[in-house]
């Protein structure tokens, strides 16, 4: 069947329509169906608009439950068939395209906002009905003087005919009239209710002023009470209600009777139960949600009188490979197996376990001993995740990371103690994982300055923030200056001029390192052709630029260097392009094949630290590089005469292998005389490091340049 798709309109008025339908058959009204269906529209509509909002709002909700009873929808059925509607059908036809489980999540506080002004509604009509029955019932005794039978029959029709439970007493507590209602509410026999004196009826979850009220008002002391209280039925079950008890006086004003006015709302508080666990309960495993998790942390951590607290936050490793393997059904079952087991290790008064969502758990123990407690509770969960689980017939290993965080009640919110314990949870998952570790507020402020700089790196490369010093590279054979290496700086506003080993791994991990190392590029080039313009008499200086292994995997590398070198006018030759050697250990064609290309346009290609690695010496003669950037650690030992003589036969081995492969040798980290005048005499080509002159600003180089160009 061919046809438009269905727009929002038509999707609301098909939600209206199965509304309709559920709720028609117990309803009291002489609407038609379609007549009801077309009162439910605009609170569909209602719904669907507090569904999709940027913020809830619960007055809609509780707006479309106190609408119901306007509509006459007083049976609790009809509140419990339209939560059902709801539930099962608002996301589906109001919810478009929206996050399905933020929608739903939504879309249960609706609903446990409808009920709350369904309630509210019906509470307020039923205490319009109790106080016109206690008026009738007021005037029904005073007049029994003036006209018994008149009044007596008025009084019988509004005592019997009343929706809700009434009961008159006598100031004794002797229970002497009870209607049809309040019978039907207890379940019992009309001997077995008059049979009992009022103050027997107690429960133990009555609110301490209860008794207490109900003494003021057979003592004269009040008029009347209104208190939520739960009474025993015969068979044992709980009835709850709104009661009423108003005092009757006779004519002259004495206390004579009291009046008793129930509604039944067992129902309706067993739904608000219903509708609490829902929104506090993970639907997955059963455990508590985020939601009640934070309300007893938030407890924990405020308490006072020397309690402590412990917070094991554990996530499952390498959790995401079930998923993307096996799929997320058996992802699914691992995780109820999961939560199985951690809820058997925390069993002791004080201790909960929460799934905050994914594959994290938290698991929390308070106390005046949380110090060796949280402790063995870390412990009982690393030793419950050791058992494998068995899952379609395959065993799977279970590993978990847990971050430990402990401390005195009422130093910090329970944001900050989450905080800590997730930064604790990702220290030990880098360390390895299946393990747990201890928060340390020193690594904590580590991890959070850490995150602040990569939150900021992308607003900073807008700002302009970045700058790039220049080092000179020296040649050995006459000390002139070859030209310079650039290196990337970050003025950032609070923490100052950061060096890049602060931020480059940050970039490489968020993916700005490719526009950041296209800007470092693009600044490099654009000073080498000014520096050429100042020299053409004494040759053109070169420059170094490193490139990151995320750069070199970039299918835009050769094109930005190729449009960058054109932009500015600046000859491939003069350009050298430094790779790790970590970053090569291993390379296949596709990874070397735009380092080729570059190679073959003339572009210098530098195999930085080497030596550091432990790469295969044969395979220097696949690499397209023309440049072995030697690591400083190998030229240490020659700082200080005489030299480290193993030292000497290292690099001299290394710089005889370079040059048999036609490849020129740069030494970095050469800091004094003697060791520059060694690296000469063993053949190196050219050098770089503080002996000559630190990173510093392009004028620097223009300086040095002036004066090698002087003699």
């Amino acid at each position: 069947m061919t046809g438009e798709p269905d727009g929002p309109e038509d999707r609301l008025r098909r939600f209206a329509t199965i509304w309709s339908r559920a709720v028609f058959p117990v309803t009291s009204t002489s609407l038609t169906r379609p007549e009801l269906e077309q009162q439910l529209v605009p609170l569909a509509r209602r719904l669907s608009d507090a569904l999709m909002a940027r913020t809830f709002d619960a007055a809609a909700g509780q707006a479309v439950g106190a609408a119901l009873i306007a509509a006459h929808c007083t049976d609790p059925e009809a509140l419990s068939r339209s939560l059902d509607c709801v539930d099962a059908y608002l996301v589906l036809y109001c919810g478009e395209d929206g996050p399905q489980e933020a929608l739903r999540t939504r879309s249960a506080r609706l609903q446990h906002a409808m009920a709350a002004g369904f309630a509210g509604a019906l509470r307020e009509r039923t205490l319009a009905e109790q106080e016109a029955i206690s008026q009738a019932a007021l005037n029904a005794r005073s007049t029994v003087a003036e006209a018994l039978h008149a009044s007596e029959a008025r009084f019988r029709a509004v005592f019997e005919g009343a929706a809700i439970g009434i009961g008159i007493a006598d100031l004794e507590g002797n229970i002497l009239q009870v209607n049809g209602a309040l019978l039907r509410m207890f379940g019992g026999s009309e001997q077995g209710v008059r049979g009992r004196k009022v103050p027997e009826w107690t429960h133990p979850e009555d609110a301490p002023q209860v008794w207490r009220l109900y003494e003021e008002l057979v003592r004269g002391e009040r008029e009347h009470y209104h208190v939520e209280k739960a009474f025993y039925r015969p068979d044992g079950t709980a009835l709850w209600t709104n009661l009423t008890v108003s005092l009757l006086r006779d004519a002259d004003g004495r206390p004579q009777y009291q009046l008793a006015l129930m509604e039944d709302t067992t129902e309706r508080r067993l739904l608000n139960l219903r509708l609490r666990y829902e929104a506090t309960h993970d639907a997955l495993t059963g455990l508590p949600n985020r939601t009640l998790f934070f309300e007893r942390l938030e407890k924990a951590v405020s308490a006072g009188n020397d309690q402590r607290f412990g917070l094991c936050y554990l996530d499952l490793d390498g959790f995401k490979t079930i998923n993307d393997s096996l799929g997320h059904a058996a992802g699914d079952r691992l995780l109820v197996e999961v939560a199985d087991r951690l809820q058997s290790c925390a069993t002791a008064p004080g201790e909960m376990v929460a799934r905050l969502g994914g594959d994290e758990f938290v698991a929390l123990t308070t106390g005046p001993d949380t110090e060796r407690e949280v402790d063995a509770l870390a412990d009982r969960i690393m030793n419950a995740l050791v058992t494998p689980v068995r899952i379609d017939g395959r065993e799977l290993t279970v590993r978990g990371s847990i971050g430990i965080v402990e401390g005195p009640a009422g130093e910090r919110g329970p944001a900050e103690v989450l905080r800590s314990a997730d930064i604790t949870m990702y220290r030990a998952k880098s360390a390895g994982g299946n393990r747990f570790e201890l928060a340390d507020p020193e690594a904590d402020a580590r991890a959070i300055t850490r995150h602040g700089l990569t939150t900021a790196l992308p607003a900073a490369l807008d700002r302009g923030e970045f700058f790039i010093e220049y080092q000179p590279l020296v040649h050995l054979g006459d000390g002139s200056v070859h030209g310079a290496e650039a290196l990337v700086r970050w003025l950032h506003p609070q923490h100052g001029v950061l060096g890049p080993d602060r931020f480059i791994p940050l970039a490489e991990h968020t993916g700005l390192i490719v526009p950041l190392g296209r800007w470092v590029l693009e600044q490099s080039v654009r000073q080498a052709r000014q520096w050429q313009e100042r020299h053409a008499d004494s040759g053109p200086l070169r420059i170094n630029v490193n490139l990151s292994p995320c750069q070199l995997t970039h299918p835009g590398l050769v094109q930005d260097t190729v449009d960058i070198l054109e932009r500015e006018g600046l000859d491939a030759q003069a350009l050298c392009l430094e790779v790790t050697e970590s970053a090569l250990i291993g390379a296949d064609d596709d990874l070397l094949k735009p380092l080729r290309r570059l190679a073959e346009m003339g572009v210098d290609i530098a195999l930085d630290d080497f030596g550091t690695g432990y790469s295969n010496l044969a395979n220097l003669r696949r690499l397209p590089v023309s440049i072995l950037k030697l690591d400083r650690s190998f030229t240490q030992g020659m700082q200080q005469f005489p030299a480290d003589p193993v030292d000497l036969k290292i690099v001299e081995g290394i710089v005889s292998l370079a040059h048999s492969l036609d490849l020129a040798v740069t030494v970095e980290g050469v800091e004094t005389g003697a060791q520059a005048e060694q690296l000469r005499i063993l053949g190196c080509d050219t050098a770089q490091g503080w002996y000559y002159a630190r990173p510093g600003p392009p004028e620097r180089l223009h300086e040095l340049a002036l004066v090698d160009a002087t003699g």
